[in-house]
C-alpha cells in the first residue's frame, strides 16, 4: 500500500516552511528558499510516497509551527511520525525535553541518554532532524560557546534562539 503524506507551504520570518505530515503526525518541517525547492525536496525525499498539497487540512498544525518560528506562540506540542534508530529517537526525546529560552552543548545531550562519548553521534542526530523546530535541534550548541551547525543554517539558528530568550538578542 502506498504512503499518503500531506503537505502544506508557509511564509515565514525565517522564509519559505514546509510541514508535512501523515495521518499520525507531523513527519517533515523544513525552511527553504522556494516552495519550488521544498517540494521538490519532499518529493525526492519521499518516491514511493503519494504526496498531495493540503493546505486547509494541516492548517492548524502550519499556523502552530509559523506562530511558533515567529515568535507569536511559546509552545509548540505537535504529534510526530518519525523513523529513526533507537540512538536517534532518543536523541530527539531529549531535545524536545530542552526547555524554552535553553541550550545545551552535543556532549550535554550526549551525557542526558547515557552516552557520554556519542557528542558527535548527537550532532548526526541533529543533522538528521526531520521536523525542524518541533524537535528543537537549534537549542543544541557547540560546548564553546558558538552556535553549532544548523541544517537551515546559522542565521536561522541565531533568530529560533534569540526568539526563545536563548540569546541576546
Amino acid at each position: 500500500m502506498t504512503r499518503r503524506i500531506d503537505y502544506t507551504i508557509s511564509h515565514t520570518t525565517l522564509g519559505p516552511l514546509l510541514l508535512a505530515a501523515t495521518e499520525r503526525g507531523v513527519c517533515r518541517v523544513a525552511f527553504g528558499e522556494s516552495e519550488g525547492a521544498l517540494e521538490r525536496l519532499l518529493r525526492a525525499e519521499l518516491p514511493f510516497a503519494k504526496v498531495e498539497r493540503d493546505d486547509v487540512g494541516l492548517k492548524t498544525w502550519s499556523d502552530a509551527v509559523v506562530g511558533y518560528v515567529d515568535g507569536q506562540r511559546d509552545r509548540l506540542d505537535l504529534p510526530i511520525d518519525v523513523a529513526a534508530s533507537r540512538f536517534r529517537l532518543r536523541v530527539w526525546e531529549a531535545l524536545r525535553a530542552i526547555p524554552r529560552g535553553a541550550t545545551r552543548s552535543y556532549s550535554q545531550v550526549a551525557r542526558s541518554i547515557g552516552a557520554p562519548r556519542a557528542a558527535r553521534a548527537v550532532a548526526q542526530a541533529c543533522a538528521g532532524n526531520p521536523v525542524a523546530v518541533v524537535i528543537p535541534c537549534h537549542r543544541v550548541v557547540a560546548a564553546g560557546g558558538g552556535l553549532g551547525g544548523y541544517a537551515y543554517g546559522p542565521a536561522r539558528k541565531r533568530v529560533l534562539l534569540e526568539r526563545e530568550g536563548a540569546l541576546p538578542g
